[in-house]
């Protein structure tokens, strides 16, 4: 299917000084990967690029009770009147990020759509591999239904963009209540041979549709759609794939791409002007999606 492109003169030369930045940034060359990984998660976002937290919406930090396990997550909320919620997962390769990561997104998106949304802390590999990432979705998602109700949207960045996929993957073939929509932002949603933590998330056996959903049979019965892409990243191809096969399957789907950026994106959103116009496009979607 044919994107509605998204550019702005800014975007190249905000994307290549970002990266000059990243690249500058010291590294654990010294430690063992796990320990280095560990280390990794302790970084808290610089507001330089990860930008402020919306004023906007009530936060709340709750934990989530779920049969054998307990999560981390924060409220944002525009107003306690029922809302439809929005179940949004952080990126980080499915052993890394955190909920602090991504609040301009979360906070921008509960005040620009008009929706409450639950940032979840789901669990990570190695410690806990697939499928502990894809049931914590799953069974938050039932946990939504049942204390917060209303319409439910599902969606994240990156990894989380492939739990969300998993998910409405998982609720359509196990015959659950599927998500109203879904938002899939630069997902990752095949098996990639050079990434480095394949071998710490995947089961080494068959890897199942729920893990890379570009891999399933069929993608009919899924929740209108959402995809965002950026036109300077490696996993563009998984996002363009899926929403060609998504329209294929007669799921509405919206594909947007934005030109000239980079993965994750949506982290940066104090140096990349491209996150900041996608925390607006998103919200004014979900405005759209449940007016």
């Amino acid at each position: 299917m044919t994107p509605e492109l998204v550019d702005s003169p800014e975007y190249g030369p905000e994307t290549d000084a970002l990266l000059k930045v990243l690249a500058d940034q010291p590294g654990y060359p010294d430690l063992d990967p796990y320990e280095a990984l560990l280390l990794d998660r302790e970084d808290l976002p610089d507001p330089a690029l990860a930008g402020e937290r919306d004023p906007r919406p009530e936060i709340e930090d709750i934990v989530i009770d779920l049969p054998g396990r307990s999560l981390e997550a924060r409220i944002y909320r525009m107003s306690r009147e029922p809302r439809p919620v929005l179940l949004w997962l952080h990126g980080g390769s499915f052993i890394g990020g955190h909920l602090r990561d991504i609040e301009y997104a979360t906070s921008g998106i509960a005040a620009g759509g008009n929706v409450t949304v639950v940032s979840l802390n789901y669990r990570l590999a190695p410690e806990n591999p697939y499928p502990a990432g894809l049931l914590d979705v799953r069974d938050t998602l039932r946990w939504i239904r049942e204390h917060l109700g209303g319409e439910i949207a599902v969606g994240g960045q990156s990894a989380g963009a492939a739990l969300a996929a998993g998910a409405c993957l998982l609720a359509r073939d196990e015959g659950r209540p599927l998500p109203d929509r879904q938002i899939l932002c630069y997902p990752t949603l095949d098996l990639h041979p050079d990434a480095e933590w394949r071998e710490w998330y995947f089961p080494a056996d068959d890897v199942p549709a729920t893990a890379v959903p570009l891999r399933a049979d069929s993608l009919a019965g899924l929740p209108p759609t959402l995809m965002l892409a950026a036109g300077r990243d490696s996993l563009r191809d998984d996002a363009l794939a899926y929403a060609g096969r998504l329209e294929q399957d007669g799921v509405p789907t919206r594909l947007v791409e934005y030109e000239d950026t980079m993965h994750a994106f949506l982290n940066f959103p104090g140096a990349l002007s491209a996150g900041r116009h996608a925390v607006e496009l998103i919200g004014a979607d979900l405005r759209t999606a449940f007016s």
